[in-house]
């Protein structure tokens, strides 16, 4: 029987599709394998092979024979190419920066992940900006970028849509979020994010009913803008000051959450008047504050985020700033419905907790449930359409922070902690800990996904994992 021209080029692109993992979070950013992946791996089972990298926490992206990952070698920033069969390092390309940014303790300028559609491979940087590769490592064009304005560096990663690379660049100044063509560079549209502050989350497509959403979580509230044109449609309160995880969707709906520490109703953060505290505590009466002047707590521990352009003193507009940050921060998970307009805080949310939330790791659609995993190695399960809890706050058997996303395959999740535990675990209605794997080394990206294979980085190397 011979397959329509059409139906043919439509089977071949959902096949090719479901052999990558283009960009962080896999394919739709779904988080999910397309095929049965072992439950028991490590240093010593079920390795077919592993690779020694240049430091780095970005996740594997994967497409065809390709894996593109990020690091800084010998004090340069890199992007490379691995030959997925092997494991050999096909190709580094040096990224033109001149300076490296500063970076938590435990990130790294190389921490964005990269994204590719086949034909070129997208990095950003942000100690430079966006860059883009051929698969022979040959740069095709860049487009430098301010850095961003917050001593964690840069946390967010490129996606594609359609003819364009979408980049957040969420910091504590002048934030905005930009599209520039994938083919030339060239900048397509920006928008300004005035009202943000320092963001690590990654944006998000969500496809609905014919049309396409950019969901970008940020500081305070959550976001939706055209993907053509980067027209600002809604907006949702309640979010955490600081955007850490990336949304997801299923059953028609939009799942987020966020998390930060002094934004729990139970350990709420709130300042004083200014004029209350700088009485108190403007030592050298020049109506400015340094962090000396800052008491010991946890106000002074965040005198980063109050000195907005890091000239080491706090101003009034800045204090007050923050203090409105605390007032307004929520943390919660919540599930969105599609249709809004304007603000849809009090219109558009169909189901809201404020409790068992994750602080990076992003939350999971996987079989009409919303999976997450916090510090402790807790995991939490919730009925997508309703919130309903399937279970809450599950101990996994695994302690320390997790700062790797969730993934899924074959109705199974994985989980990473940072200290390379790796449990594997069934979405039943409890859940069951089918294997906790030791890679003895830490663990911060996302792992990907493919054809029965796991590409799990570590701080040291990249290894593949599969039968």
């Amino acid at each position: 029987m011979r397959i329509p021209l059409i139906l043919a080029a439509t089977l071949l692109t959902v096949q090719t599709h479901a052999a990558n993992w283009p960009q962080f979070r896999g394919p739709d950013a779904a988080s999910t394998g397309n095929s049965k992946v072992p439950a028991h791996f490590g240093p010593k089972t079920n390795l077919l092979w592993s690779t020694e990298l240049p430091p780095g926490i970005s996740s594997p992206v994967i497409w065809g024979s390709r894996i593109f990952l990020t690091g800084v070698d010998s004090g340069k920033l890199v992007t490379l190419a691995l030959d997925r069969a092997s494991g050999k390092v096909l190709w580094t390309t040096p990224a033109p920066a001149e300076k490296l940014e500063a970076t938590h303790r435990i990130s790294s300028p190389a921490a964005t992940t990269t994204c590719t559609d086949g034909e070129r491979v997208i990095a950003y940087f942000g100690s430079y900006g966006l860059l883009a590769y051929d698969f022979a490592g040959k740069e095709l064009w860049r487009h430098p970028l301010p850095s961003p304005v917050v001593e964690f560096g840069a946390g967010s990663s490129p996606i594609l849509v359609g003819d364009l690379v979408i980049q957040l660049c969420d910091s504590d100044m002048d934030s905005f979020l930009i599209a520039v063509d994938k083919r030339t560079g060239r900048q397509a549209w920006k928008a300004a994010r005035p009202t943000h502050r320092r963001g690590f989350a990654t944006p998000f497509l969500w496809r609905h009913d014919g049309i396409e959403e950019l969901i970008v979580n940020g500081s305070l509230k959550l976001s939706s803008y055209d993907p053509l044109t980067g027209a600002l449609r809604w907006t949702c309160r309640g979010m955490a000051r600081v955007a850490n995880a990336s949304p997801t969707a299923g059953e028609g709906l939009l799942f987020i959450a966020s998390w930060n520490i002094g934004s729990d109703a139970s350990d709420k953060l709130v300042l004083p008047p200014h004029a209350e505290f700088l009485a108190q505590h403007d030592k050298s009466k020049d109506g400015k504050l340094a962090k000396d002047e800052f008491p010991t707590g946890p106000f002074k521990d965040r005198f980063t985020q109050f000195d907005l352009d890091k000239d080491g003193f706090v101003t009034k507009a800045e204090y007050e700033g923050m203090a409105d940050q605390f007032v307004q921060a929520e943390n919660a998970i919540f599930a969105i419905k599609p249709g809004g307009r304007g603000d849809i805080t009090d219109t558009h949310v169909v189901w809201k907790h404020n409790r068992s939330l994750p602080y990076v790791a992003s939350p999971l659609f996987h079989q009409g449930r919303v999976y997450s995993v916090r510090s402790g190695g807790m995991a939490t399960c919730l009925d997508a359409k309703t919130g309903e809890p399937v279970y809450r706050d599950e101990r996994l058997g695994a302690l320390g922070d997790y700062y790797a996303s969730l993934t899924a395959a074959d109705g199974n999740l994985i989980a990473v902690s940072q200290k390379g535990t790796v449990t594997v675990f069934s979405g039943s209605n409890a859940p069951e800990v089918l294997a906790r794997n030791e890679m003895s080394e830490t663990v911060m990206s996302t792992p990907a996904l493919v054809d029965g294979r796991i590409y799990l980085r570590t701080d040291k190397r990249l290894m593949c994992f599969g039968k």
